[in-house]
């Protein structure tokens, strides 16, 4: 059943979790994300689901780290350093190859930073986090109707691989209300007791374990992990593209500031600037390949963020100095105009001009 409705991403992420069969949710207060916990308070019991406030974060990931292991579709959310005080449980879901869904809707950092949207978590979604060799599959989506879609599909994803899954969000993304199409259809309920099948072991019983004291024996489990990151990135690349013919510039930017620069990009259009926009869909794994082939092609590739440069990394990294790169971000909470952006971009075409 498919029906048309006006809501907020917060409540998108809940009702995202909720078609794919999310049967626990265990979560703790933080703005801007508040609405998540508070939305799914009211969704999961009245379905018979599982709805816990845990006294922490640490709690709340660790209580996802039991049900993952029960076998049934489990999720968390909160703000980004909530989420740096879940980075252990993550850890621990890796290395157990245990499917779970975190939600992260980002505010301004660093410390306690506020609570204005920001994109500064993007070293710590894509580089892992926490300790040891692991990564996570991120999401990020720039509408709320790709929040609900990136939500649902990050349950599907997370059992693929036995593997945690990230979907980043930001707080404009989170309080902003677009008409978003959802699909209910009935669902099984969830069979306990799949700590049997979890993870890629096999034998009638698998023991939920991230512990091997043999190093050679941690090893191997770290070379099966890598194996199995690369399958992500050779399977799991979303990107979108936006290019017109000849472009003098193309802007490589994620989530909502994407939004910000398509406006930007027909503000140059009007004053003879033609520009296209590439944005990936999974910050992990990174669409390097796409990138890299689109600088053979620009003159110059600008990143627009919102921090201090991090996504920026990326870019460089697919790349491989085939083209300038230029860069434009704001901070702290701070995001940037359409305007703004388009007077970035003037000035660094004006200034490969001039050199």
């Amino acid at each position: 059943m498919n029906k048309r409705v006006l809501m907020k991403g917060n409540e998108a992420i809940c009702h995202g979790a909720f078609d794919a069969g999310c049967w626990c949710f265990f979560g703790y207060p933080i703005t801007p994300q508040n609405q998540v916990p508070e939305y799914m308070s009211l969704l999961m019991p009245q379905a018979g689901r599982v709805f816990l406030q845990a006294e922490s974060e640490v709690a709340a990931i660790n209580m996802v780290y039991g049900a993952a292991a029960t076998g049934v579709r489990v999720m968390t959310s909160s703000s980004s350093p909530g989420v740096s005080l879940k980075q252990e449980g993550i850890s621990y879901l890796a290395g157990a190859e245990l499917p779970a869904v975190i939600v992260n809707v980002m505010r301004g950092g660093p410390g306690l930073g506020n609570i204005a949207p920001a994109q500064s978590d993007y070293f710590q979604a894509t580089r892992g986090g926490g300790h040891g060799d692991y990564r996570t599959l991120v999401l990020a989506p720039s509408s709320v109707q790709e929040v609900y879609d990136l939500t649902r599909d990050a349950f599907d994803l997370a059992e693929k691989y036995r593997n945690p899954v990230l979907v980043l969000a930001d707080a404009l993304l989170g309080q902003m209300m677009e008409p978003v199409t959802i699909t209910r259809e009935p669902l099984d309920p969830p069979t306990p007791g799949a700590s049997s099948t979890c993870g890629t072991r096999t034998g009638e019983r698998t023991i939920v374990n991230s512990l091997y004291i043999v190093p050679e024996d941690l090893e191997a489990v770290n070379q099966r992990l890598a194996d199995k990151y690369a399958r992500m990135c050779r399977d799991e690349e979303r990107w979108e593209e936006r290019i017109p013919a000849n472009p003098d510039c193309l802007i490589a930017v994620y989530g909502s500031a994407a939004r910000i620069c398509q406006t930007a990009v027909e503000l140059l259009a009007e004053r003879g600037i033609s520009a296209g926009i590439f944005r990936p869909i999974t910050l992990y794994p990174f669409p390097y390949a796409p990138l890299r082939a689109l600088s053979e092609r620009v003159p110059r590739i600008i990143v627009v963020e919102m921090s201090a440069g991090q996504f920026v990394e990326d870019v460089r990294l697919a790349v491989e100095g085939h083209c300038p790169i230029g860069f434009f971000g704001r901070t702290g909470g701070v995001v940037p105009t359409p305007e703004e952006v388009v007077d970035a971009v003037l000035k660094q075409l004006g200034d490969e001009t001039r050199g």
